[in-house]
């Protein structure tokens, strides 16, 4: 991922990304005839988690566009809060609205992300930011955020269909801006308390980043640490499961997808409950 679109602001491959998944989605929202079956591991119907995608595509489409949204502050209570209260203010469960308004919502933020003007600065509340409820996020860091969202949720609905999900390495890769960005923001304080550890994680023939702890507190850079605690080799779809808590890492690693090695191999397993999921 090193060049950009030559339209605007984001990632090569992004806006492509983003369009794709938002129509396969739709495509299994459509497949429901009745859209009160249970999502697999979740409190949601299908009903529900398509109307939060399609509320959550467009709260994207606003913050994109300048507009100040107030949802939550960024802790997991808070978000799954401010979902509840949404949903319940938005009545719309059948499939085929919802279909149409999770393309319409996410083509409406990918036109604004576009039309942007090239920009380089990060999420440090610089110009050029947008405030999203996991703080500051360049506006490239925002359309991974909606791609990560779109690919979670759609996974489950995928799972809840019985139909193979959408996640690849591409998507990925594409997601992996907002993921590093996200990463300090949503440690479990109870999980890292005094923890001091430095993880490398790369992932199978593409990305690799740097996770430090120094008394609990999170640093994630593009560079691994030189003498890292531990390292973990995992394949990609694997790592953006166990992120956002679709899978157990001791399974993942009982069937080959991770590797860890270095100083304090045993630190790997612990490594995704220091996170906690919005």
């Amino acid at each position: 991922m090193t060049g950009h679109d030559a339209r605007g602001t984001l990632p090569a491959g992004l806006g492509d990304a983003l369009r794709s998944t938002a129509e396969e989605i739709a495509a299994v929202v459509r497949g429901f005839a009745d859209t009160s079956v249970p999502v697999p591991r979740s409190e949601w119907t299908v009903g529900e988690a398509a109307a939060h995608l399609a509320q959550a595509n467009e709260l994207m489409a606003d913050l994109a566009a300048g507009r100040e949204r107030r949802y939550g502050d960024g802790t997991p209570q808070s978000l799954a809060a401010a979902n509840e209260r949404a949903l319940a203010e938005f009545d719309e469960r059948a499939a085929e609205p919802l279909a149409e308004l999770i393309v319409a919502h996410t083509d409406a933020c990918l036109a604004t992300l576009d039309g942007c003007a090239t920009e380089s600065t990060g999420a440090d509340g610089a110009a050029g930011a947008v405030v999203t409820p996991l703080g500051p996020m360049s506006r490239a860091e925002l359309g991974s955020y909606l791609l990560t969202h779109m690919l979670g949720h759609g996974y489950d609905l995928a799972r809840a269909r019985g139909h193979r999900h959408m996640i690849d390495r591409t998507r990925v890769e594409l997601s992996l801006p907002f993921l590093i960005t996200a990463m300090p923001r949503v440690t479990d304080a109870t999980a890292t308390a005094g923890l001091n550890a430095g993880y490398t994680i790369r992932l199978w023939g593409g990305a690799r980043f740097g996770v430090t702890f120094t008394d609990g507190a999170a640093t994630v850079t593009p560079r691994p640490p030189a003498r890292p605690d531990c390292t973990i080799l995992i394949e990609p779809v694997t790592f953006f499961l166990m992120a956002l808590g679709r899978i157990d890492p001791y399974g993942a690693m009982a069937r080959g997808r991770v590797f860890a090695w270095g100083r304090k191999p045993w630190l790997a397993p612990r490594f995704p409950r220091l996170f906690k999921a919005p």
